[in-house]
């Protein structure tokens, strides 16, 4: 054996690539890929395929195009999560903070478990149905 296969990114399928990315990017503090970036005033976007990186040109998610999108129903079980992204902050000042932030970003708050004493946290939706935590570790 060689080795073994290494995680490139994550994929989000999307109506709308820019909103999505764009939430993503501002939510997380990321940057486009070198070319990805949005278009000029006066120029369409038909973006069907963006990827944002870190500081370090790493990339961390991507963006794809789809015609449909069923959003998840969780917590009731007709549509389930499929996955999510857990997204971490190191106290509760903290994720207060990100909780406005991610609201005002567009996010719809699905759970309220921040009673937690030991994990607190927020299952939200982003905009395009994706569900994702943030918590305390």
């Amino acid at each position: 054996m060689t080795g073994y296969p290494q995680l490139l990114h994550t994929v989000f399928d999307t109506t709308d690539v820019r909103e999505l990315a764009e939430f993503y990017r501002q939510l997380l503090g990321l940057q486009y890929r070198a070319g990805d970036e949005p278009p000029t005033e006066g120029q369409v976007d038909d973006a069907d395929w963006l990827v944002l990186t870190d500081a370090h040109g790493l990339r961390k998610l991507a963006f794809q195009y789809v015609d449909h999108l069923k959003r998840t129903t969780w917590p009731a079980p007709d549509v389930p999560m499929q996955m999510h992204l857990d997204l971490t902050v190191p106290d509760r000042a903290t994720l207060a903070d990100q909780h406005s932030r991610a609201l005002a970003l567009g996010a719809e708050l699905l759970f309220d478990r921040t009673d937690d004493p030991d994990e607190p946290l927020y299952v939200y939706a982003d905009p395009a149905g994706h569900p994702f935590c943030i918590f305390v570790a």
